[in-house]
């Protein structure tokens, strides 16, 4: 009991520290929406980067990524860790620069916002917003199914699933009504860091009570389930599947409400600049040591029940228990990272897409952020009851919300870089590859991979032909706005 006091001790704690730091950030948050939800578009490019990496720093990091190491073998690290790094790094640069001089000439806060204004409507804004809300409900679901399993798995049951995941929801809801961008940034970049230290140091500890990592290896190599590992390939990782996954997750996190706001919040070109050059490196510093981990602890003996997360329980076996506990606070703040700034994205999304062009167009300020507030609430809330039935494994949670969101990135992208795109072109091309992914995992008749590819992967293949094809087709509508993204634009 003793142990269990130290650990909930030292996890509530964390969380406390870095509600206070939102607390502080909340006394210098000015009273309007820009500054709520973008920090006034101040962000410099430490903050930037790592409230970027702090808020892609989610259960699907932490849990289920060892998890399929585990399983399966090291080789997501190629997935996450070098392939999703590198796309992703290369759509900040294409998407993101382009979004930010939109951002910095126009105002807008929102994808929905920059959309509905070059084409004129007020139905594809809220049609990015609505498809934009169904997949990040998931995933902010994910983020409490992972707390309440690794308090569980932690505390060996004392703590139970549906109190861990609890307490992650009412941390994160007081954070995000309270603290705004400035305050999930300035946090974010506390956790990131404290992040890559303590996971490296987690890896070194576990390495040295087994002898290192030639007998980490040896100990895999032995073991005739896991011998594969030390081999490139086989299983689940086929080329195909390697590289839908990889991209379908890397154009996914760029459509992300989250990330995608964050190429708005930049202070500057170069900082931007600087920040998508640095993002591989930190994705190889941090996926490289966890993913390891769940890999080793396949040829370590080490008794993971089925359906547990690898990551506390080989913390648990090799680490001292506060050092254990300390991690996975730092895990659940990452997680609460993620939520937090979800959360905040969401409610823009739905305040500024859904109910000001639909139910109030001269909605005030502070009304606004009242109601960007109670939508935080209710978003989490009723994404804490979804996850307390715990409707798929952490991987499944995550992998559908990633190539949801995969479905938007090639009509964003044909928007922003093509001038003969139509109204009626990028509509049909979302409405298709959304319409085309769901059904491919409810209905059984729309099978889920083609020949190994992912049908997340082939739906952006149809909405691409999809847009490309309406487009030439059909003549722009009168009040839309080709010139936009294409004349006056300067940078600083």
């Amino acid at each position: 009991m003793r142990a269990v006091t130290l650990q909930l001790a030292i996890i509530v704690g964390y969380l406390l520290l870095a509600l206070a730091v939102g607390l502080v950030a909340y006394r210098l948050t000015e009273r309007t929406a820009e500054d709520f939800y973008l920090a006034s578009r101040t962000l410099g490019t430490v903050v930037l980067l790592f409230t970027t990496f702090a808020t892609l720093l989610s259960a699907f990091t932490f849990f289920a990524g060892p998890n399929i190491a585990y399983a399966q073998g090291p080789e997501w690290i190629l997935v996450m860790g070098l392939m999703d790094g590198i796309i992703f790094a290369i759509l900040w640069y294409v998407i993101g620069y382009k979004q930010w001089l939109l951002g910095q000439q126009y105002g807008y806060v929102t994808l929905g916002e920059m959309l509905g204004d070059r084409f004129g409507s007020r139905w594809l804004r809220g049609l990015v917003a609505g498809v934009s809300l169904l997949w990040l409900f998931p995933y902010v679901m994910l983020q409490q199914v992972g707390a309440g399993t690794a308090l569980e798995a932690l505390t060996d049951g004392a703590v139970s699933y549906e109190l861990g995941a609890g307490l992650i929801t009412v941390f994160m809801i007081l954070y995000v009504v309270a603290a705004g961008m400035r305050g999930v940034a300035w946090t974010d970049t506390l956790q990131g860091a404290f992040m890559l230290v303590t996971t490296w140091v987690a890896l070194l500890w576990v390495l040295a009570a087994v002898g290192g990592p030639g007998a980490a290896t040896t100990a895999l190599a032995s073991n005739p389930e896991t011998a594969t590992f030390l081999s490139l390939g086989g299983g689940l990782y086929t080329p195909q599947w390697m590289l839908s996954t990889a991209i379908t997750i890397g154009f996914g996190v760029a459509m992300f409400p989250q990330v995608n706001q964050r190429f708005f919040a930049a202070g500057s070109k170069a900082v931007l600049k600087r920040s998508f050059a640095l993002w591989p490196i930190l994705c190889v510093l941090l996926f490289v040591p966890s993913f390891m981990l769940g890999a080793w602890a396949a040829g370590l003996e080490v008794a993971i029940p089925e359906g547990a997360n690898v990551l506390p329980l080989i913390l648990a076996e090799y680490t001292p228990t506060w050092f254990a506990a300390l991690v996975i606070a730092g895990a659940m703040a990452a997680m609460m990272s993620s939520s937090d700034s979800m959360l905040l994205s969401g409610s823009s999304y739905f305040t500024r897409d859904l109910y000001r062009p639909f139910v109030d167009r001269d909605l005030a300020d502070r009304r606004e952020g009242l109601l960007a507030r109670g939508g935080v609430v209710v978003f989490a809330t009723a994404a804490f009851v979804a996850s307390l039935f715990q409707p798929a494994t952490l991987f499944e949670i995550g992998n559908a919300a990633f190539s949801g969101f995969a479905q938007l990135a090639l009509p964003v992208l044909l928007a922003l870089y093509w001038r003969k795109i139509t109204r009626a072109g990028i509509t049909a091309g979302i409405l298709a590859s959304q319409g085309f992914y769901v059904a491919s995992l409810f209905v059984a008749a729309v099978p889920g991979s083609y020949a190994g590819w992912s049908a997340g992967l082939v739906g952006m293949g149809l909405g691409l032909l999809i847009t490309v094809a309406v487009s030439l087709v059909t003549s722009p509508a009168a009040d839309e706005q080709r010139a936009i993204y294409f004349d006056g634009l300067g940078a600083d």
